[in-house]
C-alpha cells in the first residue's frame, strides 16, 4: 500500500497551511526523519519530516499552494513498489490548490503595455473597438463607460475620472485625445522661483505635489498571509470577548541600567538586554502575585504552576511569540540566551509549535522605538500581557529634590473576569520594586 501524507495540524490554532517548498522532487528517495517540505502556518514556517521510507511518487500540492489540515499533499511508494503504477493511481478530488502565479516582469518601454483593470463594483467585460489599433476596449457593466485601452492607462497613471470626461470616439468611447484633453485642463502649480519669498495660503498649499514622496506610493491589494489572518481571528476575538482593563507605573531605571552595563562589560560579547531583565523580574513577580499567571475557564479560574512567558517578537508581516518554559527557575544570563535564539527562530519562520504555545504571561517592548507607551491586546487564554515602553530623562524626586532621571513606563493589559485592577497594581508594584532594586532579582 502506498504511503499517503496529509497535511499534519503543527499549531494549536492552525485550519489550513501553504506549502511552502518541497525539499524533495518525485523520484527521489526519503527515509525516517528526512526533511521532504516546508510548511508556511499561521504562525511560521515549519519543516515536514518523513516517517516512514520510501520514494516521492506523486505530489500533489504544488509549492505556493494553500491546504486545509488533513488533505493529501504527497504519496510515497513503498520499497519494492512501482513508482509510476503509484502516480498513476493517486485519485485527487476536486482541483488541486494551485500556487498563486508569479508576476511577470515589466518591460523597459512597451509600445503599447496592457491597461491595469480599474477597480469596479461590477465585473467588465471586453468589447470590440476599431479605434487606435483595434484594441479591445473595456465595457462597464452598466453599459455606460466605454474606455480603449490606452485610454485607459493613462487616465490610471494621472488619476483622471472617466466618468467625468465625454467620449469622442465610436459609438461614444473615451480614447486617448480625450483622456490628454482632461488633463491640459487641470490647473498647474505656480513655481516656485530662486530666492523668492512666498506666503503660502490655503490656495497653494492645497496645490502642492510632493512628487518625490508620491513615487514611494503604490496602489495594490496584498492578500493575507496564513499569519496575519490568525493576528486579525485571535486578536479581534480577544477584544470582542475579553473585558480589557489598563493600569501604568514609572520605574527609575537608573539603577538597572548601571548593573546592566557592569555586567555587559564582564560577559562581553554575550549582552543582557533591559527586556532580560524584565523578564526575569516577570517570572518572579508571577511567582509572588500568581492570580495574574491564570486562565479563565468559564466556570473556573485557572491558576498555573509554573511561568511559561511569552516574548512578543516583530517579523515582516506579524509577530510571533516565542515561549520561555519554565522562566521562574531560570537566572538572567539563561533566559538573555533563549529569548536570543527563540528571537532569531522567529524571524527565520524556523520555531516549531511547541516553542510558541501555551505561554502563561506576555511581554511585548516597543521601548527600541521610541514608544513612550501603548496598551497591548491579551493573548488569550492569558489573563494579561505587559507592554513596554522605551526609557527616557525626566524630572524625578530624590531625597527631595528634583533630579533627571532615566524613566520607563509599564502598563498591565489583563482580563477583568480573573483579576481586578487592584490585584494588577500590586503586581506592577512587585515590577517597579525589583526592577528599582535589581541586585535582589539575582539573589
Amino acid at each position: 500500500m502506498p504511503i499517503e501524507i496529509t497535511m499534519p495540524k503543527l499549531t494549536d490554532t492552525m485550519t489550513e497551511a501553504t506549502l511552502a517548498k518541497w525539499l524533495k522532487k518525485e523520484g527521489e528517495q526519503v527515509k525516517p526523519g528526512d526533511m521532504i517540505a516546508e510548511v508556511e502556518t499561521d504562525k511560521a514556517t515549519q519543516e515536514l519530516e518523513a516517517f516512514e521510507a520510501g520514494t516521492i511518487a506523486k505530489i500533489v500540492i504544488p509549492e505556493g499552494g494553500k491546504t486545509p489540515v488533513g488533505a493529501l499533499i504527497v504519496v510515497l511508494a513503498k520499497p519494492g513498489e512501482d513508482v509510476k503504477q503509484v502516480a498513476a493511481s493517486v485519485k485527487v478530488s476536486g482541483a488541486a490548490p494551485q500556487a498563486a502565479p508569479k508576476p511577470e516582469p515589466k518591460a523597459e518601454a512597451p509600445a503599447e503595455p496592457a491597461p491595469a483593470p480599474k477597480a469596479a463594483a461590477a465585473p467588465v467585460e471586453p468589447v470590440e473597438d476599431h479605434h487606435e489599433g483595434s484594441e479591445p476596449t473595456v465595457l462597464a457593466s452598466d453599459g455606460k463607460v466605454r474606455v480603449s485601452p490606452l485610454a485607459q492607462k493613462i487616465a490610471d497613471e494621472k488619476g483622471i475620472d472617466l466618468t467625468t470626461i465625454r467620449g469622442t470616439g465610436p459609438d461614444g468611447r473615451i480614447i486617448k485625445r480625450d483622456v490628454l484633453e482632461a488633463i491640459s485642463r487641470i490647473p498647474k502649480p505656480e513655481p516656485v522661483h530662486p530666492g523668492r519669498v512666498m506666503a503660502f495660503g490655503p490656495s497653494v498649499a492645497a496645490q502642492a505635489s510632493p512628487v518625490h514622496l508620491a513615487s514611494k506610493l503604490e496602489k495594490k491589494t496584498i492578500p493575507l498571509s496564513n499569519m496575519r489572518q490568525t493576528i486579525a481571528r485571535r486578536l479581534l476575538q480577544s477584544k470582542q470577548n475579553i473585558p480589557h482593563f489598563y493600569v501604568s507605573i514609572d520605574v527609575v531605571m537608573d539603577a538597572l541600567l548601571a548593573l546592566r552595563q557592569s555586567a555587559n562589560e564582564q560577559i562581553a560579547p554575550d549582552k543582557l538586554s533591559v527586556t532580560d531583565f524584565i523578564a526575569r523580574a516577570c517570572a518572579i513577580a508571577l511567582t509572588n502575585i500568581p492570580a495574574i499567571n491564570s486562565s479563565f475557564a468559564e466556570t473556573a479560574i485557572i491558576q498555573h504552576g509554573t511561568v511559561e512567558l511569552g516574548i512578543a517578537v516583530a517579523l515582516e508581516d506579524g509577530l510571533v511569540v516565542p515561549v520561555i518554559r519554565q522562566a521562574h527557575t531560570k537566572g538572567v544570563r539563561q533566559i538573555s540566551a533563549e529569548i536570543k535564539q527563540l528571537a532569531e527562530l522567529g524571524r527565520n519562520r524556523k520555531l516549531k509549535a511547541d516553542q510558541m504555545t501555551g505561554s502563561t504571561f506576555t511581554i511585548s517592548n516597543l521601548g527600541m522605538y521610541g514608544i513612550k507607551d501603548f496598551l497591548a491586546i491579551v493573548n488569550p487564554p492569558e489573563t494579561a500581557i505587559l507592554a513596554v515602553g522605551g526609557t527616557s530623562w525626566q524630572p524625578i524626586v530624590k531625597d527631595k529634590q528634583v533630579v533627571a532621571g532615566q524613566v520607563m513606563n509599564l502598563t498591565l493589559s489583563a482580563d477583568h473576569r480573573v483579576v481586578d485592577g487592584a490585584t494588577g497594581a500590586r503586581f506592577l508594584q512587585e515590577l517597579k520594586k525589583l526592577l528599582e532594586n535589581p541586585l535582589t532579582m539575582l539573589i
